[in-house]
């Protein structure tokens, strides 16, 4: 875990970002379209006080993380953010942040565009547990996609895990992790085992006090 000699994944060119966000289908649940954060909350219930301009939302470093009010279990997400035009940091302090599925399982945001960190940290690896396939990482100042297909884990009555978590991810449209199966929630310096859980539980953004923006957020529910 977190080896800094470990190989790290190939460099891929994805292509330019597209210039605008792309549409939601007529299924999804819009989590935020660039308008306000009224379906987001910090963890302590009071109001997301994230910055929102020019159709995103940016993390205000210090103010802390930010969830979705509403709870998920099994879900197709699409997230588009970008890390700061400005390169400042090297490793795990530039453009650092984090799409946590139900608070949980982390899907890492990084600038991994000509940046060297341990390859299950970087950009699209599912922290700690899976470096992805490759780095498909565009530069700094550009728009990156995520589009996740996750499936929750599930419990007995005993709270002992029947079926693990699993993730699958495109990254800029390139495959990077490919129904993985997790060993458990994702940590820093840690594997902790799986404790059971509601089956719907909300989204959550990391606030690691690097000033990264999203936009177009959008889920569908697979349950």
């Amino acid at each position: 875990m977190h080896d800094s000699t470990r190989t790290r994944p190939p460099v891929v060119e994805p292509g330019p970002a597209p210039a605008d966000p792309l549409s939601a289908p007529s299924d999804a649940t819009v989590l935020f379209d660039g308008d306000d954060l009224s379906k987001w909350e910090h963890p302590d219930g009071s109001a997301a006080s994230w910055t929102v301009e020019n159709g995103y939302m940016e993390v205000k470093p210090g103010s802390g993380p930010i969830r979705t009010k509403e709870a998920f279990g099994d879900v197709q997400l699409h997230v588009e953010w970008m890390v700061p035009t400005t390169v400042e940091g090297e490793g795990q302090s530039r453009g650092n942040s984090g799409v946590f599925l139900m608070g949980t399982y982390e899907v890492q945001v990084l600038d991994s565009h000509e940046n060297q960190t341990y390859a299950d940290g970087q950009a699209a690896a599912i922290y700690g547990q899976y470096p992805p396939l490759v780095n498909a990482m565009r530069p700094q100042g550009e728009w990156q996609t995520y589009d996740i297909v996750f499936h929750r884990p599930h419990f007995d009555e005993g709270g002992t895990v029947v079926t693990p978590a699993r993730f699958t991810v495109y990254h800029n449209g390139i495959l990077v992790q490919d129904n993985v199966e997790l060993t458990g929630p994702t940590a820093w310096k840690e594997r902790p085992p799986y404790e059971a859980h509601a089956p719907a539980l909300p989204l959550r953004l990391q606030d690691h006090d690097n000033a990264v923006r999203f936009r177009n957020i959008w889920v569908r529910e697979l349950e």
